[in-house]
Parts: structure tokens; C-alpha cells; sequence
């Protein structure tokens, strides 16, 4: 497991000109983003929401996000520390991300973890399982991606199309994982009426993922790579 690196609040609006120049990067402080998401609330609260944030930045919104979903599980799973671990990776496995600026990604990542570990450590600190810090983790790596929204593609050499990992919860204690390619969900988005994975009872379109995985157990999922 990596080093969970303890970091403080990002607020400033600008790292450096250069950045704003060069890539358009200018932060959104907390007020405006709390504002924004408020208009959303429930949806922020409901544990297995989707989000997904094509400029993520550092992850203000992401974060956000995040917490408000980790109070309620908090809030109904707390006597359960088993549960509390199950929903907590449901929460973090809800939010997606793109950033075409390398240190954005790897400081995201970090700070959804560092912030289910703040969770994690205010009910269990003394019997935290390094199993599901690792799915986290692992999660993280797949849901926040180093690339360019506009293209596509990720930022690595060669560039590969982004894939984005769907992690549903299937049987009790395991977890379904399907791989599907960024490009193939924005195409259904632009041509589609149906709504994409709706579970609110609606017709829904659902595309073909590029890769199925065997069902996997909530720690386990560090075994599909």
C-alpha cells in the first residue's frame, strides 16, 4: 500500500500563471463549490450517485462529494464496521474523474483517500483492515484518470483511450466490475434519450462494456488489474 500522505485543504484559486496560460487552471473555492453541489444535495448524499468530473483539478468538487456520502454511511452503517467498509467502497467507487495535468491526478487520489481514512480512523482506528484501504486505493487508480476529456484519450505515451471501471454491488460481500470506454458513454449521452445505469426505476440505455470481470469480493477487487 502506498503512503497516505496527510495534506491540507487546497483552497488558492491559481498555482501559477503559467498553469492558468497554458491549460485554463483556476481552482473553485469551497463556498461556490458547496453552492453548486447544494443544488444537487440529495443526489451528493445518496451513496451510489455517479459523478463524474471531466477537469477535476485536485479534486474540490470530488472531495466534497465524497464526504457528504461517507456522513451517510456513516450515519447508517457506523455499528457495523464490515458494512461501514462495503458502502464506503460503493461511495468512493461512484466518483470519476479526468485531469490532463499529471500532479492534479496523483493529488486527487490522494486526498479521496486520506479522506476515507478520516472517516475509516473515527470509528474503527484501532481495527482498520489494510485489505480495504488497498480497494480504495485501487479503485482510485481506475476512477481518476491522467488524460484529456476532450480527446478522449489518456495522457500516457502512447495515449490509449480512457476507460472507465463501473463497480456494482452484486451478491452479498462481492462486487461486480465492467470496463467501458469514455468515448462509448459520452456517444450514447449525445444520441440516447434514455438515461444511462438509471436506478430509479426508468427505461435505460446500457452499453456494452469492453471488459467483464468474474465477481470479486469487496477486498479483493486488487486481484482484477
Amino acid at each position: 500500500m502506498s503512503n497516505q500522505l496527510k495534506q491540507e485543504p487546497l483552497d488558492s484559486q491559481v498555482v501559477s500563471r503559467n498553469r492558468v496560460t497554458n491549460h485554463g487552471e483556476v481552482y473553485t473555492n469551497p463556498r461556490e463549490v458547496n453552492a453548486m453541489l447544494d443544488l444537487v444535495k440529495h443526489e451528493t448524499e445518496r451513496i451510489d450517485s455517479r459523478f463524474l468530473e471531466s477537469a477535476c483539478g485536485h479534486g474540490n468538487f470530488l472531495i466534497e462529494i465524497l464526504t457528504r456520502k461517507l456522513a451517510t454511511v456513516e450515519s447508517r452503517y457506523k455499528k457495523s464496521q464490515t458494512e461501514f467498509e462495503c458502502y464506503s467502497i460503493i461511495a468512493v467507487s461512484s466518483l470519476y474523474g479526468i485531469d490532463i495535468l499529471e500532479d492534479n491526478v496523483v493529488d486527487c487520489r490522494k486526498r479521496l483517500l486520506n479522506k476515507f481514512i478520516e472517516f475509516y480512523d473515527k470509528s474503527y482506528k484501532s481495527n482498520k483492515r489494510e485489505e480495504c484501504i488497498n480497494s480504495i486505493e485501487f479503485i482510485l487508480s481506475k476512477n481518476i484518470v491522467w488524460g484529456d476529456a476532450l480527446t478522449f484519450q489518456t495522457a500516457s505515451n502512447p495515449p490509449k483511450p480512457i476507460v472507465f471501471s463501473e463497480w456494482s454491488p452484486a451478491t452479498e460481500g462481492f462486487v461486480k466490475r465492467r470496463d467501458y470506454s469514455f468515448e462509448g458513454l459520452l456517444i450514447h449521452a449525445e444520441i440516447e434519450s434514455l438515461p444511462l445505469f438509471s436506478d430509479m426505476g426508468d427505461g435505460v440505455f446500457i452499453p456494452t462494456p469492453v471488459k467483464d470481470y468474474p465477481l470479486t469480493s469487496y477486498f479483493g477487487v486488487t486481484n482484477e488489474r
